[in-house]
């Protein structure tokens, strides 16, 4: 049985922030708000928790976490950014964006695409997940809570209880979110290439 935390959406309680982070240190997964929909999240090179991830989604090893970071400063960690990127990086976030760039040497070598050695980073604009960041000092591994058979992202913490209970850690309660999932933005190749249109709004960047 998971634990259910109440988090204020605009005044984050500090205490409450402090043990959803200690649910990720001690190798949790855990569903938290976004500005988007709900995710799944777990602890950067956690193996066992991104593979309990990969089963509640029923994906396989090819699938692509996301690395949820705090700011763009700790994007050029995970990923190469040159000047013409940073700035439509810095247009973009935080906001409801996914952008495909290409890794560095920081990111686990099982997160990377297995052949283009590519990694999706996003900043979310949500002070709850800024608040997560912040205590935890690292990204996120983290995946759209887009069920098997489902067709929209859950977005309310009350249904997820009920369908997710047995399986995950940990349920933060941020108040209802999006039915939508990011847009996603490839910017490995010369120019900006739409992958998935979201929430966020793409059209300055294409």
């Amino acid at each position: 049985m998971s634990r259910f935390l109440q988090i204020h959406p605009a005044n984050p309680q500090p205490r409450l922030i402090a043990q959803a982070v200690g649910q990720l240190r001690a190798g949790g997964v855990v569903v938290y708000p976004t500005d988007s929909s709900y995710a799944l999240g777990c602890q950067l090179g956690d193996k066992a928790a991104a593979e309990r991830i990969r089963h509640i989604r029923q994906t396989d090893r090819h699938h692509n976490f996301t690395l949820v970071c705090r700011d763009l400063s700790e994007i050029a960690t995970y990923a190469k950014v040159d000047n013409q990127r940073y700035r439509l990086l810095k247009t973009a976030t935080p906001g409801p964006f996914t952008f495909i760039l290409q890794a560095t040497h920081e990111v686990p070598r099982r997160l990377q695409h297995p052949r283009r050695k590519t990694i999706g980073i996003r900043v979310p604009d949500h002070i709850i997940v800024r608040a997560l960041l912040a205590e935890l000092g690292e990204p996120l591994m983290s995946c759209t809570l887009l069920l098997p058979g489902d067709d929209w992202p859950l977005s309310d913490a009350e249904e997820i209880a009920e369908r997710l209970d047995a399986v995950v850690d940990l349920i933060i309660d941020g108040g209802p979110g999006q039915h939508e999932p990011t847009t996603v933005i490839d910017l490995t190749g010369d120019a900006p290439q739409l992958l998935r249109q979201g929430l966020g709004d793409a059209e300055p960047f294409l």
